[in-house]
């Protein structure tokens, strides 16, 4: 932490309501010249709604915001950029079809006679450019650029437009190796110059490479701010997890899977997901467990093929085959529940028993339609098997609550007689009647010999029904544990690379 006793920025008793929810509890924040400074926290935690009421998109409910001693209210994030608060997320907010230099002096060109002033700005936008270490064209487009160097574009101009403190939500999380150390070099260089960064980021060793402290949040509160020079990444996750490395007993079901359905080797995709090896067995369950950000949904939806993997071989059953779209992976009998049920499982607007045919009509082909009479069985057998409780197979499926959508896209899954199912957070949000239900029909399908892999933030839930677990980190898969090295001790200190506390 620097040496400095004032904080630049220094939010107090921040809080934020929305119907319903405490999204915010009385959270505090300092932040100090020339200090990076990480907010950490799983999601749901608050991190990107305490951002939002620092820089104005959200009003706060209550709490102060001083800005170098100075109250603050930003009324929106234009207001905030002008008291000194820039933010740069990981999606490159500029525009893509503008020039560099266009991009950099966007709303505040300089002027000639009343015109914009074309040679100054491209003159000024090489001299920030150069600032920043960017050999950079300033007349051509942002789009001729890759990703690190627009990250880099966008930070130098929320650097020039507020200068005071720099916020970036995310910023590595599309960048490899040497793009993500570019982005460090700048954001040194910034730190020297005395700005505070906030570093928002699921990678914690880019956490302890690049931050000074560390602010963590769990469910809208601070639980600890930490100088990070003083703590390990095993007290980070405790404190993100809320789960100390005590002894924990849990009862496992033993199983014995069949014969080899799936194997991967060196499978990944550049910049998404190192290249990892999996045998994945009839009749077994493969937990993935890991921090969120680490690679659980990319693993996932590599496997189905949502994601092309851009290196490695795929077998089915002993015979090479591409997994490269939803479509394949279907018709090899794959499924797949999404993590983010609404927006990427349920159709919201269709019937329960247009979504729970949905996948068997797409793999039967819509030239085949199913008969609304089969429709009808197929929808109420499974409603009956899933305990879906509802008024009506007609009704939106947007209309049931959370865990009878969770059971109703199970539903359409099984109604194609997967060999290979993969779920992603299956029990998140869901009340818990819903949640127990799902648990024992995870154990009823593996015991059916289906081959599932589910990924879950449940470490408790996962290793009640896993054979395996494959804890993932940053990205790439750190170690496999099976069974009695199976437990919450050795997962999280697979994530934190470290020994479990004795």
């Amino acid at each position: 932490m620097p040496n400095t006793p004032e904080p630049v920025l220094l939010a107090t008793g921040i809080s934020k309501f929305f119907p319903g929810a405490i999204a915010l509890d009385d959270v505090s924040l300092s932040l100090y010249p020339g200090e990076v400074h990480a907010l950490l926290g799983e999601n749901g935690a608050g991190k990107s709604t305490l951002i939002k009421c620092l820089t104005g998109a959200y009003k706060k409910d209550s709490g102060t915001i001083l800005l170098e001693n100075v109250e603050v209210s930003p009324k929106n994030p234009q207001d905030s950029l002008s008291h000194g608060i820039g933010t740069v997320y990981q999606e490159v907010n500029l525009l893509p079809n503008l020039t560099v230099a266009e991009n950099l002096f966007l709303g505040w060109q300089p002027t000639k006679h009343g015109l914009i002033d074309q040679r100054e700005m491209v003159r000024r936008s090489q001299d920030i450019l150069t600032e920043f270490g960017l050999d950079v064209d300033p007349t051509q487009l942002l789009s001729s650029y890759s990703i690190a160097i627009q990250q880099v574009i966008a930070i130098a101009r929320a650097v020039e437009l507020a200068g005071k403190v720099l916020i970036l939500d995310e910023p590595t999380a599309s960048l490899d190796r040497d793009e993500i150390e570019m982005l460090f070099t700048v954001v040194r260089r910034l730190t020297a110059r005395g700005m505070a960064v906030v570093f928002i980021t699921h990678f914690l060793d880019q956490v302890f490479e690049i931050s000074d402290r560390a602010t963590v949040l769990r469910n809208g509160r601070v639980v600890g701010t930490r100088i990070l020079s003083e703590v390990t990444q095993t007290e980070i996750i405790t404190l993100m997890l809320g789960r100390h490395l005590a002894a924990v007993k849990e009862e496992r079901i033993k199983n014995k899977p069949g014969d080899v359905l799936l194997s991967l080797r060196n499978y990944g995709r550049r910049g998404t997901l190192e290249p990892f090896d999996l045998d994945l067995r009839e009749g077994e369950v493969v937990g993935l467990a890991g921090l969120l950000g680490s690679g659980r949904t990319e693993t996932t939806k590599l496997i189905f093929g949502a994601i092309v993997a851009d290196r490695g071989t795929a077998e089915l059953r002993g015979k090479g085959i591409k997994l490269d779209n939803p479509r394949t992976a279907i018709g090899n009998k794959f499924g797949l529940c999404p993590e983010d049920r609404k927006i990427e499982g349920v159709v919201g607007d269709l019937s329960v028993r247009e979504n729970i045919i949905l996948s068997l009509q797409a793999r039967r082909g819509w030239t085949r339609p199913i008969s609304k009479a089969r429709a009808e069985e197929i929808a109420q057998d499974y409603v009956k098997k899933l305990d879906i409780r509802l008024a009506s197979l007609d009704m939106p499926i947007r209309l049931l609550s959370g865990g009878n959508q969770q059971k109703a896209l199970l539903a359409r899954w099984l109604a194609t007689d997967p060999d290979l199912l993969i779920l992603d957070e299956p029990t998140r949000g869901i009340d818990v009647g819903a949640h127990a239900e799902i648990i024992q029909l995870i154990q009823e399908l593996r015991q059916g010999g289906m081959a599932m892999i589910v990924a879950s933030s449940e470490m408790e839930e996962l290793i009640t029904y896993s054979d395996r677990i494959i804890v993932l980190r940053d990205r790439r898969q750190v170690r496999e544990l099976q069974g009695d090295a199976i437990s919450i001790n050795s997962i999280i200190s697979s994530i934190a690379e470290e020994e479990a506390a004795q």
